[in-house]
């Protein structure tokens, strides 16, 4: 007899367990739309069925009540036998946690009404605002639109202006540098006028390399009429 009641606590004990755990799954999703910045203006199925669920898990017949009322039956029947303090501990701590999460539920399904009503109150009153807006003043819509793409341009032209101070900045730093490099240029001209030889110098080489691409054309026409010949 003992044998067996301890069979059916501990597979009772079991059952509860998961349902705990089921229920505090289901917390974790149900939580979510209680932390929504959009909630929708009413509940969506996936919502209905997550809190239909949970109120199965801690009402209705086969759930976690009525474990745990079969837990302190078995209990009260180990009455005459050694009832283990364990076992009390245990029983203890299933209703405690059936309390808290009974408590979390109604916290969340008031947390999850409070953001929807705030949510429904904020959508009325831009619908109101709105309609005021459309009813009062028909233009103010329109004046609202071309005033938005005024700004739109603005900001464009903003942007163009800095591109094209950009390349006017690039343009005159380029300026720069040619007169620099034609300074440059100008020095070398003349520092190499003042040098005896140097433009005599200067003339042989140029001399040279016109007499090096004389020499190469000529190689090179004298090569192209040898193919040409023996083709």
């Amino acid at each position: 007899m003992a044998t067996s009641t301890g069979t059916g606590w501990a597979q009772l004990r079991q059952q509860a367990r998961s349902l705990e755990t089921q229920t505090e799954s289901l917390f974790h999703t149900y939580s979510q739309y209680a932390s929504m910045t959009h909630l929708p203006s009413k509940p969506s199925e996936e919502e209905l069925r997550i809190e239909t669920q949970i109120n199965d898990i801690l009402e209705k017949a086969r759930s976690r009540d009525a474990l745990i009322s079969q837990l302190s039956r078995l209990l009260d029947s180990e009455a005459a036998l050694t009832s283990s303090a364990l076992k009390q501990n245990n029983l203890s701590r299933h209703r405690e946690v059936l309390v808290d999460h009974r408590r979390e539920l109604q916290r969340l399904q008031t947390a999850i009404s409070e953001t929807r009503d705030r949510a429904n109150l904020l959508s009325h009153v831009r619908s109101d605002i709105d309609a005021y807006r459309s009813s009062s003043n028909p233009g103010a819509s329109e004046a609202d639109y071309m005033l938005e793409e005024r700004g739109r341009l603005d900001n464009s032209h903003n942007m163009m202006d800095r591109v094209l101070s950009q390349a006017y900045a690039v343009n005159e730093n380029f300026g720069l540098q040619r007169e620099t490099l034609a300074s440059i240029n100008r020095r070398i001209v003349g520092v190499a006028g003042h040098i005896p030889g140097v433009n005599s110098l200067i003339g042989k080489i140029g001399a040279k390399r016109r007499r090096d691409g004389i020499i190469l054309g000529v190689f090179i026409s004298f090569c192209f009429l040898m193919l040409l010949y023996f083709r």
